[in-house]
């Protein structure tokens, strides 16, 4: 899928290696299958992010701050509200890391690993090859039970774990209506605003896009229908008077007048007859057909 996209990087004035696992390997036995792509000397930083994770945070003060502190390894810390989901990492007063608690039910921070390490090269070489491997359970407390330095760099600018629908809708929208501020985001033409439309899509006289909606290429959006806070993938249809609100629309999906859907993911293809509403969290296959009215929450007729 990466290569499909992003081909050998020249488009952007990158190299692109990429490096496929045979069987999952855990998060550092990855990391130390992909140095298989890396041409660096031993004491050069690496960079690692986490692939669904959407950050605002400022990389080269991280990488800066791991050089001159001659570390292992530099990890991106942030305060979150409930640190319990996450790896907890605890710091002393000079950033140094203290210990590394994944996922406890007692945290005794709310200062969270946010998915982004600056490695020095070596450390990755150490790690055992073509065997499942945890840096979370292993390489980290392994570190600084040995003594090494391994720093914290905490920046609490936008961060958002996007790991499921919701916080991918959440995401989406934010890179729309500007709330991750960077230095450039290709990803998303044009300003910040209500909604980005992209070339060929129809919002026809009478219909609302707002929140942060994306709608996709050659999508239609009918007269009288709402849509707010949704991604709309290309080739969908909104039929008249339909309300979508905080959801996923899956590639060519058809979604006929007056359907409501809130906090939904519609698959690819699927067809969301008139009459039927759908919400909290429902997942429609790619390619079923709904019937009219066959699902309703609402006791209106």
């Amino acid at each position: 899928m990466f290569a499909e996209c992003l081909g050998d990087g020249s488009a952007f004035g990158l190299e692109l290696c990429y490096v496929h696992e045979e069987v999952p390997l855990g998060t550092a036995g990855a990391i130390r299958n992909a140095a298989a792509g890396l041409r660096s000397e031993p004491d050069s930083p690496v960079i690692v992010l986490n692939g669904d994770i959407l950050s605002g945070h400022d990389l080269a003060a991280q990488l800066d701050l791991h050089c001159k502190g001659d570390a292992a390894v530099t990890l991106h810390l942030v305060e979150v509200p409930d640190p319990a989901r996450f790896g907890c990492v605890p710091t002393d007063s000079a950033g140094r890391v203290t210990a590394f608690l994944e996922k406890t039910p007692d945290p005794e921070t709310n200062r969270i690993n946010a998915g982004c390490y600056v490695f020095r090269r070596q450390v990755i070489d150490e790690i055992p090859a073509g065997r499942v491997a945890s840096v979370e359970r292993e390489t980290f407390p392994a570190l600084i039970d040995a003594g090494a330095i391994v720093l914290g760099y905490q920046d609490n600018s936008y961060w958002l774990d996007v790991g499921t629908p919701e916080a991918f809708v959440r995401g989406s929208c934010d890179l729309v209506l500007g709330r991750l501020r960077s230095a450039a985001l290709p990803a998303v033409p044009g300003v910040p605003g209500e909604a980005m439309v992209l070339d060929g899509a129809t919002v026809e006289a009478g219909a609302s896009v707002t929140g942060g909606t994306v709608v996709g290429a050659g999508s239609v959006i009918a007269a009288g229908a709402r849509v707010a806070g949704s991604v709309l993938f290309d080739g969908v249809s909104v039929g008249p008077g339909a309300r979508v609100s905080d959801s996923v629309i899956g590639r060519g999906a058809r979604i006929e007048a007056g359907v409501v859907l809130d906090g939904v993911v519609i698959g690819d293809g699927a067809r969301i007859a008139a009459g039927n509403e759908l919400r909290a969290g429902m997942r429609v296959w790619p390619k079923v057909e709904l019937g009219p009215t066959s699902i309703r929450f609402s006791t209106d007729t």
